[in-house]
């Protein structure tokens, strides 16, 4: 299937950017005429895998998906997640060769958007280019975070910290409000993201329901007491760098 602009799917895009840096109308129309090649994913699928090269990016526009690394034994570590808007591969217009694979969580549409044009739209656009950069040093704060939940959190702490951090994220993009937003991931995508067990990740839900901070079901989560899922995992959103939210 040939590329061709589509700003419908485009539009995803542009409200990402929009999140974390302010467009003109130029950009906005430069973004809307990228080609793009519409695909349908199964759940569980590998966009890109640990080696190879690619010449697109990817554009998440509906589904959730992941990076992860395959480690010995079938053990696998999730890296992040990934929402519509997001352009997880961004880093390969410049490091040809992936050191990860990135996959689907759930059935998913996603664009893709050859490097060579993306090349061309932010040497023609140097603020697009800036708007990357800057998603980029967002995506490398967020690892930071993970790191520090990793390392120093309890796993009390580290799943509220993941569930403020994933709110934030979809409200950023209008896929959220009110405290509620789509939780489509399993207990053992958690368990693989947060270095834990999938039976552990049961019990830390389990305590966060009897403690009325969350109701998760049929997919949705819904945080009943945010301030005190804030205060509980000491979660500062800075690192977001959020400059406004969508549109509602």
């Amino acid at each position: 299937m040939n590329s061709a602009p589509d700003p419908h799917a485009t539009s995803m895009l542009i409200r990402k950017l929009e999140s974390i840096a302010p467009l003109s109308d130029a950009e906005r129309q430069a973004i809307e005429s990228l080609p793009v090649r519409i695909q349908n994913l199964d759940a569980r699928q590998d966009i890109v895998r640990d080696g190879d090269q690619p010449t697109h990016c990817c554009l998440i526009l509906d589904g959730w998906a992941c990076r992860y690394k395959m480690l010995s034994q079938g053990k696998r570590q999730t890296l992040s997640f990934h929402i519509p808007g997001d352009i997880p591969d961004l880093q390969s217009l410049h490091i040809h060769t992936m050191d990860h694979s990135l996959a689907t969580l759930t059935k998913a549409v996603v664009a893709f958007i050859p490097h060579e044009s993306l090349r061309e739209l932010t040497a023609c656009h140097p603020g697009l280019a800036a708007a990357f950069w800057r998603d980029t040093l967002i995506d490398a704060a967020i690892f930071r975070e993970w790191l520090t939940s990793m390392g120093r959190r309890s796993s009390f702490e580290h799943v509220a910290h993941l569930f403020c951090e994933l709110y934030l994220k979809l409200q950023a993009v209008g896929l959220a409000d009110d405290h509620r937003c789509p939780m489509p991931i399993t207990q053992t995508d958690i368990a693989d993201a947060l270095g834990l067990t999938p039976v552990h990740v049961n019990r830390v839900l389990q305590e966060m329901r009897g403690r009325t901070l969350i109701t998760l079901r049929s997919r949705m989560l819904v945080i009943e007491a945010w301030d005190e899922l804030l205060q509980a995992s000491e979660f500062d959103p800075t690192y977001l760098q959020l400059e406004k939210r969508a549109a509602r």
